[in-house]
């Protein structure tokens, strides 16, 4: 069976959009979700219909988590926005309650298994969808923390694709779909192959110009949200 691994959409269809036209053509049968597919960007509604034809398995992130928050407060969505941008103001006002109430309910982590391969897809950590775990992180010395009884833990939240063995555990980060900060320009995800127990860090190229200048035009005040879209060194 072949996995899409991704995550970290963060409301940038195009992104996606090129992301699963290549695992239509790698023949995924499933795709692992860790979460964020709103925040930051301004196309939450378009993400949510190009998922709608897939087998998904989809986790909880720091974003659907501060979604939450924000449909009952104001003063919270009022104080992010300032942090992240529009992108959570425009889910409020794009998505229906039951998209909103099925955001907010996703589940944290998720125990999958798939032709005998043991799966833990979480956010930022299985301890705490807050972690950030990257590529040089001193991932060792946690070895207690991750699970024995798992033999994939796929995990995002930094937006660097990672692969480290842990015990006899592989952890994997996909990398970013919608707001990579490796510097290595695309769209970020990874194949696994349950057969072979390998995995393959893919990069799809797509056209964010229209997304640049849309950040550029909503919040010059937020350089970031469209300067990262474009570095690559």
């Amino acid at each position: 069976m072949k996995l899409g691994l991704l995550g970290d959409v963060h409301g940038n269809d195009s992104a996606l959009s090129a992301v699963l036209r290549a695992a239509a053509k790698a023949k995924v049968d499933k795709l692992l979700v860790t979460g964020d597919l709103v925040g930051y960007y301004f196309s939450p509604r378009e993400v949510l219909h190009l998922l709608n034809d897939w087998d998904c398995y989809i986790v909880s992130g720091n974003h659907e988590v501060m979604l939450a928050q924000s449909r009952s407060n104001p003063d919270y969505l009022a104080e992010i926005s300032k942090r992240y941008g529009s992108g959570l103001q425009v889910a409020l006002e794009q998505l229906d309650s039951q998209q909103l109430d099925w955001l907010c309910s996703l589940p944290h982590p998720l125990e999958l298994d798939f032709d005998g391969v043991r799966i833990l897809v979480c956010h930022g950590s299985p301890w705490d969808i807050n972690s950030y775990l990257y590529p040089d992180s001193d991932i060792e010395s946690l070895e207690n923390f991750f699970p024995e009884t798992f033999d994939l833990i796929v995990l995002g939240h930094s937006h660097y694709p990672m692969q480290r063995e842990i015990g006899r555990v592989s952890v994997v980060n996909p990398g970013s779909v919608g707001q990579p900060r490796n510097r290595k320009l695309g769209a970020h995800w990874a194949l696994y192959d349950t057969k072979t127990r390998e995995v393959e860090f893919r990069v799809e190229k797509y056209e964010a110009r229209d997304l640049i200048r849309e950040c550029e035009l909503r919040h010059p005040e937020l350089p970031y949200l469209a300067n990262v879209l474009m570095r690559s060194k």
